[in-house]
């Protein structure tokens, strides 16, 4: 495993109205599960924490993990609403689980400095504490009490949340989940501290790398079941005392660790993955260790994720994930693809380009800002029509492309008119936070959704036009006219008057 380790009439209205600017206010990452990003620093060029965070920031990523609690990367951060996992290093830990003193002054300097302009939502005791430090594993429910206890003093204790990151190592015969149990010599430990997660409601920390597991399990763990890709039923692993189906590793672990708690009588705390991730470099005997898989494995687990899809145990309970890594870390010593789990370069040039149609507004890896707003594969055509028909309408898109003899009238179907209007709008706004959402209908893509002599708002770096010099900026009289004539936004009202708008709005709602 690694070493580093979301009435009366005129109130009526105003309630659908709020409703509706809630609706397209917060991004599927702030419902639910949430994607967050580890951010290491061993790095020969690491970025300035003022970089980073303006990478963190155009990446629309809003959840991150540091290893420390720098004071600069933390004043970076003040204002920006990126919500952050500061960590206790290992090597602080001995001295913080002696001494209640030494806990509440590591929170002075490092939390109460920083809140509330910087949004510290959890701290990490250590990393993998029990597997890569087990000397200091008889003080870590020490330091987890003494941390919190700083944090009820500070009445900061509902805000922040505190818990110590685990090896999925820790975890024995996680296959079938259901016989999952925890290494009985870690009982001592993992008793208590469970037990205080449980009084705190704070989470169980693991890290998660199906990518070890498929490269220690001697060809029994497949490619295909580790990086997400679809089985048939035939090659689904099935827990015989459950008889749950499991289509990848991730889950298998994570109810493993469910499982494994259960044994010990713990039932109601949650699992947030603080690490996961595929190299995209290795050494000769590691030849699975690809761009191709790296990219395959993170887009898939960030989709896996963000639909809330949960596990076989637990479906849709989300499973919060924070992908390892931000930067490839070109000085981690060992194995050659300790260098390489990077999204990014030192630069901030992401080193593939993630495929995430499908999975909602969340990190695009694209610092060309080339990214566009599509209808989510498989959604229903009734939603879609109604997302559609409030984009041409109220929405104010100008959707005379896909008038019938217009560039992007082909291909006919809701589907394809949506994704038109879907990113029309979603550039007219400025790529902003929610605005490639739409009911849960819209996903945001790297991947250029024009076609032909149909040129999609962003596309080539251009903001609006296509081929035959028609603007896509909203005019003021272009929606009614226009719309009045597309096949597909047939629903729309005339001069968006209140009864339309309303009726629109409880379709969306």
């Amino acid at each position: 495993m690694r070493k580093r380790s979301r009435l009366a009439w005129s109130s009526a209205l105003t309630l659908l109205l709020l409703a509706f600017f809630l609706v397209f206010s917060f991004s599927s990452a702030d419902e639910g599960a949430f994607i967050g990003v580890n951010i290491g620093t061993a790095l020969s060029d690491m970025p300035s924490p003022t970089q980073v965070v303006a990478l963190l920031k155009s990446q629309q990523i809003r959840h991150v993990r540091l290893y420390d609690a720098d004071a600069g990367m933390l004043a970076a951060l003040t204002n920006s609403g990126i919500r952050v996992t500061v960590t206790v290093p290992n090597e602080q830990l001995l001295g913080i689980g002696q001494s209640n003193a030494t806990a509440a002054n590591w929170v002075t300097r490092n939390v109460l400095a920083h809140v509330p302009a910087v949004n510290i939502t959890a701290i990490a005791i250590g990393s993998e504490v029990l597997t890569s430090l087990p000397n200091a594993a008889p003080v870590l429910v020490s330091a987890l009490r003494f941390i919190h206890s700083a944090l009820v003093a500070a009445n900061l204790d509902r805000q922040i949340k505190v818990s110590t990151p685990h090896s999925s190592s820790i975890i024995l015969d996680s296959f079938p989940p259901s016989q999952a149990f925890f290494n009985r010599s870690w009982e001592p430990v993992l008793v208590p501290m469970l037990k205080f997660l449980q009084s705190t409601n704070s989470y169980l920390m693991l890290n998660v790398y199906p990518y070890y597991d498929y490269m220690q399990s001697n060809g029994v763990v497949p490619l295909d079941y580790a990086l997400f890709r679809p089985l048939p039923p035939n090659k689904e692993a099935v827990d015989a005392n459950t008889l749950l189906h499991y289509t990848n590793v991730f889950d298998a672990v994570v109810d493993a660790a469910y499982f494994a708690m259960a044994s010990l009588n713990i039932t109601n705390v949650p699992v947030v993955v603080m690490e996961s991730g595929w190299p995209r470099k290795g050494d000769a005997n590691e030849p699975d260790a690809t761009v191709d898989n790296a990219d395959t494995y993170n887009s898939n687990l960030i989709r896996h994720v963000l639909n809330n899809t949960g596990t076989p145990k637990h479906p849709g309970v989300p499973v919060s994930t924070y992908i390892y890594e931000l930067y490839d870390e070109d000085l981690r010593p060992g194995a050659l693809s300790e260098k390489y789990w990077g999204l990014f370069d030192a630069n901030g040039v992401p080193v593939y380009t993630l495929h995430l149609t499908g999975s909602g507004l969340v990190l695009a890896n694209d610092t060309t800002n080339q990214t566009y707003c599509i209808a989510k594969e498989g959604a229903d055509s009734k939603m879609l029509q109604a997302a559609l028909d409030w984009a041409c309408g109220p929405g104010k898109v100008d959707c005379s492309a896909i008038v019938q003899g217009q560039p992007c009238y082909d291909p006919d179907t809701v589907e394809a008119h949506a994704t038109y209007a879907f990113n029309a709008y979603y550039h007219q706004m400025g790529m902003g936070a929610g605005t490639c959402y739409f009911n849960g209908v819209a996903a945001i893509t790297t991947t250029d959704p024009s076609h032909d002599t149909c040129l999609f708002p962003g596309s080539g770096g251009k903001n609006g036009t296509f081929v035959n010099g028609t603007s896509l900026a909203p005019s003021s009289n272009s929606t009614s006219t226009s719309v009045s004539s597309s096949s597909r936004c047939y629903g729309l009202m005339t001069a968006f008057k209140v009864i339309g708008v309303l009726q629109s709005i409880m379709v969306l709602l």
